[in-house]
């Protein structure tokens, strides 16, 4: 299963006054089980993007595939695709209708002409599958908080088992424990069925957290597309369309050395190579007054961001090579004692006068 988009156009009111571009030229394509964010300020063409994807609404011009099918071509089952690719608005709580919980769940899937008992065991299902408690599907479902409203608005698009989960901001208006809530839901449900999640959001933090691929809209074009590593080291030009790059994504493991030449800063450094031995007194002030002897690599490349996030590549020998080794094995948790041939000892440093 995959959704495939070719070189899709839409205009809002062509011909009149109010002529606007919504989507200019897409062509893209998403395959089964991605777990995918979408992202740009308010008016980039993501939520006109993804109502596109179930046909809610239809290109100007240009072509859709499902699963290697156009959803256009004459004949073609649009009730089934829009029960196979699930979408949950934002806000969807605002769609809730019914006197209680398991009556809202049942919805989708009577109207797929399931039987009253096939529906009801679809909607039990959904509902446990978000955690909803059983003691409150009787419930009506103006009667519950925030969070848990979401949670069944979800679980009634889940209900019809579709293969895609589109989700349009599903954290709006959620407090912080909320909004987590909601989104480990989701990681968990792409994680353990495989479906495939496409997840619109404006807050780059959840979207580096949660998703394998990043697709960043700016005036109804695909800006940047990969996967979330890649498209934050574009930094400069996210926030020039005002999406700053979240710390998580950025400056997540930071390294000044300084062994005599001036400092050197590192950022998510990874070493490369390696290669020889040296043997030496090494410690630290994580454990002042000690020192142990420590075998380390006599020379290391590194790869690394500067302070200005361009990419380098640096080489040291000797005293700059057990630095970085020292440095960077602290980044990974792991203290230079682990490594100590031996016992430590006291050392002693001559104050400067």
């Amino acid at each position: 299963m995959s959704i495939a988009l070719e070189h899709v156009n839409y205009i809002y009111s062509p011909g009149t006054a109010y002529e606007k571009r919504a989507l200019n030229d897409i062509s893209l394509e998403i395959g089964q089980g991605q777990f995918v964010g979408i992202i740009g300020h308010t008016g980039s063409g993501k939520s006109t993007l993804i109502q596109h994807l179930n046909g809610l609404m239809k290109a100007t011009s240009g072509d859709i595939l499902y699963d290697g099918q156009s959803i256009y071509a004459e004949g073609y089952d649009m009730r089934k695709l829009r029960s196979q690719v699930g979408l949950v608005f934002q806000y969807p709580e605002h769609q809730l209708f019914e006197v209680d919980v398991i009556s809202d769940v049942c919805f989708g899937p009577k109207n797929q002409g399931l039987s009253e008992e096939e529906s009801e065991k679809n909607a039990r299902e959904a509902l446990e599958l978000v955690g909803f408690p059983e003691k409150y599907y009787k419930q009506s479902p103006f009667e519950l908080s925030g969070g848990q409203k979401r949670r069944v608005a979800i679980a009634g698009v889940l209900a019809m088992k579709p293969k895609v989960l589109i989700l349009d901001e599903p954290t709006a208006g959620l407090d912080p424990a909320g909004r987590d809530e909601i989104l480990d839901l989701v990681e968990r449900m792409h994680r353990e069925r495989g479906i495939t999640v496409i997840l619109v959001s404006h807050s780059m933090e959840d979207v580096a957290k949660y998703v394998e691929r990043i697709i960043v809209m700016n005036h109804g074009s695909v800006m940047l597309d990969g996967a979330p590593k890649e498209v934050f080291r574009h930094y400069k030009e996210l926030e020039a369309v005002g999406l700053a790059a979240p710390q998580v994504g950025i400056l997540k493991r930071i390294v000044v050395i300084d062994v005599g030449e001036g400092p050197v800063v590192m950022v998510n450094p990874v070493i490369l190579e390696t290669s020889g031995e040296q043997t030496g007194d090494e410690g630290c002030l994580s454990i002042p007054g000690k020192a142990g002897q420590v075998t380390r690599p006599n020379y290391v490349k590194v790869h690394a961001f500067d302070e200005n996030m361009e990419e380098y590549e640096i080489e040291g020998t000797e005293l700059m090579a057990r630095a970085m080794c020292h440095e960077i094995d602290h980044l990974d948790g792991h203290l230079y004692v682990e490594k100590v041939e031996g016992q430590l000892h006291d050392v002693t440093y001559e104050e400067e006068e």
